[in-house]
């Protein structure tokens, strides 16, 4: 009876964290000029980016001041970036520092 219970359990959190893949960017919603090693415009939306003119399905994730973008398909699936927020209009990275135009 146990292992049906945790089987259940377990199909159960699989289907909650399924729901919530995606999700708002948060503070990182909206179009974006970074500078730096790598210069580009990025776009921020629910559950994707778009950049260089590929469109990536991504999870967003809230710590702090820091948004984390775990990419879910495309070039970097599994990989995750931390975007620190410096300002309203403002983040850094990794590749560079960020800045809203819109």
């Amino acid at each position: 009876m146990k292992g049906i219970i945790r089987f259940f359990f377990a199909i159960s959190l699989a289907a909650l964290l399924a729901a919530c893949g995606g999700g708002s960017p948060g503070p990182l919603e909206g179009t974006w000029q970074m500078t730096g090693a790598v210069p580009m415009t990025v776009t921020f939306r629910k559950g994707e980016t778009e950049a260089m003119g590929m469109i990536e399905k991504v999870s967003y994730k809230t710590e702090g001041n820091d948004v984390l973008v775990t990419y879910l398909d495309g070039l970097a699936k599994g990989t995750t970036m931390r975007y620190t927020m410096t300002g309203q209009d403002s983040a850094r990275t990794e590749f560079g520092v960020l800045q809203r135009i819109r």
